[in-house]
């Protein structure tokens, strides 16, 4: 299943938008909660509610069992500790070297194309 945008409004406050972006973000819903409302009071709160009310409009509901074909997914969140998840530290760990060796395994390729030729021919032709 791919990851969509969708609302929550069942685990939302007004409509679900910030609950619909904590689970396409794969971040916790109160962090996404105040992140929002702190650009709405740190001088964005048109913007803030302009963007709510749009997304609120444009994003459909999420369909049923979404949430839980996330989680299932994600091996770890934000907030979550071994114990909170079910996980050893060594699971833990090991899921984190695989991710990391994943991560290093991209860098590694990104490095190989910015220094090769082709890149440089591209950025050329990208100049004309």
């Amino acid at each position: 299943m791919s990851k969509e945008l969708y609302r929550d409004p069942i685990n939302g406050k007004l409509t679900g938008v910030c609950a619909g972006l904590a689970n396409y973000i794969g971040a916790e819903v109160w962090l996404v909660r105040i992140l929002v409302i702190s650009a709405a009071l740190l001088g964005g709160s048109f913007l803030v509610v302009l963007a709510y009310l749009a997304l609120t409009l444009m994003v459909e509901k999420q369909p049923a069992n979404y949430v839980e074909s996330l989680k299932t997914q994600q091996e770890h969140t934000l907030k979550d500790k071994p114990w909170q998840a079910g996980q050893s530290p060594e699971q833990l760990l090991n899921t984190l070297d695989k991710d990391f060796g994943q991560l290093e395994e991209k860098v590694r390729r990104m490095e190989a194309y910015v220094t090769s030729d082709t890149f440089k021919v591209n950025r050329e032709f990208s100049k004309l």
